[in-house]
């Protein structure tokens, strides 16, 4: 495998589509507060992307759709409970801190609020077990902290924050979140992402071994996802957005399974966005991908030519988002926007914990 000194961009291409032309008028109330009662049936839009025509299922229903020479590709990073409600131990005063990444020395860039209680030196606590340090103050604002804790105690940061943490959810979810499994993908392995990589919520592992056991190829990569990904296009340009780096990995068992696959015939189906920014992060103009772990900032929207992904399982995304355009460069602006329509008309739930789409 590929050291992770490597990051991955790509080169942007001409596109005479804006920002707004990726907008749609959705109802508050068709904003999904809470994750379906079972997983896999939550609705499922299947669009064709040949000629945008459009079929209503449930998400178990996939299965129907999947070809034995086929392979899911999933993205298998674990939210961490990365929002801390605390208090500064100088004055008492309330504060929140939101965890962004891991640094080399195990220090954390972060997000704190009030940004003003957060000079270089501050410190806070959090459930009495976690004690935070400011010490440094990086580009952009975000604060460096380093963490204290009983280490005879606690093995691992990860368990701290299981003790004290909360989910970050999304700012459009209000709902308090009762189970923590909720934001969790039944396959979540490795702790770091800020969001869940939602399109993989719907998935039961009743429902994975049946696809398995149609002889379906089932592959893990793992990327963790930053809060990047609510970050708003603010330019009208589409090609002139900053996107997001995030740290990403994929194996040489999983990188030769897929072009095993492929050079049977089969089709490389990502379940996520985040997983489509992995395959075509990694891949060759002929498809092929290579065994590799580091970072991506990938931007794909219309006009981009896909090489390894064939098929994509999606949740409906925010109007004027990077997920919306990566879903357009898949299957057609016209398709994708009509799809959306249909959608709000025919009562879809929308977003992290909303209805699924399957693009083929």
């Amino acid at each position: 495998m590929e050291k992770n000194e490597i990051n991955i961009s790509n080169e942007r291409v001409a596109c005479d589509l804006s920002t707004h032309d990726f907008y749609y008028e959705l109802p508050e109330e068709l904003i999904a507060q809470s994750p379906s009662d079972v997983r896999d049936m939550c609705r499922l839009m299947v669009l064709d992307r040949k000629d945008g025509s459009l079929s209503h299922r449930v998400f178990r229903d996939i299965i129907d759709y999947l070809k034995p020479e086929d392979m899911l590709v999933v993205n298998s990073s674990k939210v961490i409970p990365a929002r801390l409600l605390g208090e500064t131990e100088k004055t008492g005063s309330s504060m929140e801190l939101l965890l962004l990444r891991m640094l080399e020395d195990g220090s954390w860039e972060t997000l704190v609020r009030p940004g003003k209680r957060a000079k270089v030196g501050a410190t806070f606590r959090f459930g009495g077990i976690l004690r935070a340090v400011v010490t440094e103050i990086a580009e952009g604002g975000n604060r460096i902290v380093r963490f204290e804790y009983d280490t005879e105690r606690y093995k691992s940061i990860y368990e701290v924050l299981d003790a004290v943490g909360n989910m970050p959810l999304p700012p459009y979810i209000t709902k308090k979140l009762e189970n923590k499994n909720d934001y969790q993908t039944v396959y979540a392995k490795t702790e770091g992402s800020a969001a869940a990589p939602t399109a993989g919520l719907h998935f039961t592992e009743e429902l994975l071994d049946r696809i398995r056991e149609k002889g379906v190829g089932y592959g893990e990569v793992t990327l963790h996802v930053g809060l990047g990904t609510f970050r708003p296009v603010k330019v009208d340009k589409i090609e002139e957005h900053l996107m997001h780096s995030e740290y990403f990995v994929i194996t040489d068992e999983v990188a030769e399974e897929i072009n095993r696959r492929r050079k049977l015939g089969g089709r490389i189906i990502a379940v996520g966005t985040t997983s489509c920014r992995v395959l075509e992060s990694v891949s060759d103009s002929d498809g092929r991908v290579r065994a590799m772990s580091g970072s991506t900032s990938i931007f794909i929207y219309p006009g981009y030519s896909f090489k390894a992904v064939d098929a994509l399982i999606t949740n409906f995304h925010l109007p004027e988002s990077t997920l919306i355009m990566l879903v357009s460069a898949l299957a057609g602006k016209e398709n994708v926007m009509n799809a959306y329509e249909v959608a709000v008309a025919e009562g879809y739930r929308f977003f992290s914990f909303g209805d699924s789409m399957l693009i083929v």
